[in-house]
């Protein structure tokens, strides 16, 4: 678990064309401005490893290193996971 001063680290794979992406992203964001976390995005896009390893499985949703979510986000759940 990667958590440095208490803040949560959300990681995010996904593709530089893709709407549920987007959907993902903005979901993210709404939950960010009211607690705070680091949130980094990895687009897949032309990588050989991460297109093996995730396909058309995206987005999918890493928090504090651990798979939360595919394809959509819960806000409720990720509220709930982030306030932990």
């Amino acid at each position: 678990m990667d958590r440095q001063g208490g803040e949560r680290t959300v990681l995010m794979y996904s593709r530089r064309t893709c709407g549920l992406c987007d959907e993902a992203r903005a979901v993210l964001m709404r939950e960010r401005s009211r607690t705070p976390f680091r949130f980094d995005e990895v687009f897949i896009d032309g990588d050989e490893a991460l297109e093996r390893d995730f396909g058309l499985r995206v987005p999918v949703v890493l928090i504090d290193g651990r798979e939360q979510f595919e394809y959509t986000i819960h806000p409720g759940r990720l509220h709930g996971l982030l306030r932990r």
